[in-house]
């Protein structure tokens, strides 16, 4: 088995929220910890009794989203001797996902989902702050590093997702954690990246790389802010390149939401003021 976040892991095996135990929140679970690397591929997952009683849901709901997933091709079933439930990444069945994903959303959705993102990474930042010890700072080091490494965008979108999954096991909640995940889970699906994606992936590192230097010098007021900020011009760079791609009628930017790709990728450019 790989080596993982210890609060990661536990938080992909949780037990779903209350009124979620339907398959769609299994397939979405286990879909983006998939997606994330938090599930490495070939992995086999535990015994179906074991993995539903974790999750908290009926051994025939898990079974429902087993075969979805297998029929996505994220997941292959193996007989006799040795066999199970073993994770495959399918890069196709990803892309599907997310083409389907796009589809389903409005600037609307995808600006309340920044929103609620900032909100859950910039309370784990802040308590990354507090609580992060020196190991935890090392992985955070390496998680940025990963994305500086990462060449195409689903690269990026991975590893980004493990950074932000790397600060909330940072702050030590699990509660954060799981949310996160649940987060990325979405955000997974959303491949959407502004037309100068090699200039804005310079840019949000530098903001990374921010964000953990103020996690080590323990100021969590900066490192929440800098990461609201982040993830605040991310979305809206998300929503023009949504809105590019064809949109219903009325779907639109507007009040405050109403700033250009161009504004968001120069105030991302700007040097985090610390």
């Amino acid at each position: 088995m790989p080596a993982t976040i210890g609060t990661g892991r536990q938080a992909v095996f949780a037990p779903l929220d209350d009124g979620a135990g339907r398959s769609e929140a299994v397939v979405r679970r286990l879909g983006s910890a998939i997606a994330l690397g938090l599930i490495a591929d070939g992995e086999q997952l535990p015994a179906e009794s074991d993995l539903a009683t974790s999750l908290g849901v009926a051994t025939v709901t898990l079974r429902e989203a087993l075969s979805d997933l297998r029929r996505r091709g994220l997941v292959e079933t193996r007989r006799g001797r040795g066999g199970g439930s073993f994770v495959r990444v399918f890069e196709p069945a990803l892309t599907a996902l997310t083409q389907r994903r796009v589809r389903e959303l409005g600037s609307a959705d995808l600006r309340e989902l920044g929103e609620f993102h900032a909100a859950v990474a910039g309370t784990a930042a802040r308590l990354a702050a507090e609580r992060a010890t020196s190991a935890e700072m090392e992985r955070l080091v390496a998680a940025v590093d990963r994305y500086a490494d990462a060449t195409t965008n689903a690269a990026r979108r991975r590893t980004e997702g493990r950074y932000y999954i790397e600060v909330a096991a940072a702050a030590q909640s699990v509660r954060l954690t799981r949310q996160e995940i649940e987060l990325q889970s979405e955000l997974a699906e959303l491949q959407l990246f502004p037309p100068d994606t090699t200039g804005w992936a310079t840019a949000t590192l530098g903001r990374h790389r921010a964000v953990v230097a103020a996690v080590g010098d323990r100021d969590g007021a900066l490192a929440r802010r800098l990461t609201e900020e982040c993830i605040g011009l991310r979305t809206l760079a998300m929503i023009e390149v949504h809105l590019s791609l064809g949109s219903a009628p009325g779907d639109t930017l507007d009040g405050d939401a109403d700033v250009s790709w161009s504004t968001a990728r120069g105030e991302l450019d700007d040097e985090p003021s610390r």
